[in-house]
């Protein structure tokens, strides 16, 4: 299985948006759970949104709810990030992770601790 590719991450002021891809071959087909995810300096990694690609069901962190958008492009096998009203609290390293699932989940899909494939991420820096 491909790892995912992120692309997209950049500088922008407070308040800006930024759009994040991810390339996810042979992920959009069937039952998987692709997530973003983000890493701040000194910071633990943290689940911010996550789409069941077969259900296109979403799911996001308290904190980026209202601002971010996951997206699927099935046609191009690319998920999507945009994000709006971006804060300096959003500077992070941000990574695409999948995982496959059968049946019913019990498990929040920002659990990063479910994902196996990770991409090498791509960094947004918020500026104020």
């Amino acid at each position: 299985q491909a790892l995912p590719v992120e692309s997209g991450g950049g500088s922008v002021q407070a308040g800006g948006s930024l759009s994040l891809s991810c390339a996810a071959s042979g992920y959009t087909s069937d039952s998987w759970y692709i997530g973003w995810f983000r890493e701040a300096p000194g910071e633990e990694r943290e689940g911010v949104a996550a789409i069941n690609t077969r259900s296109e069901i979403t799911y996001y962190a308290d904190s980026v709810k209202g601002r971010f958008t996951i997206s699927q492009d099935n046609a191009k096998n690319t998920i999507y990030l945009h994000m709006n009203n971006l804060r300096r609290e959003d500077t992070a390293m941000y990574y695409c992770a999948a995982t496959r699932f059968a049946g019913v989940v019990t498990w929040t899909p920002l659990d990063l601790r479910r994902y196996a494939y990770w991409g090498q991420g791509t960094q947004v820096t918020v500026q104020v």
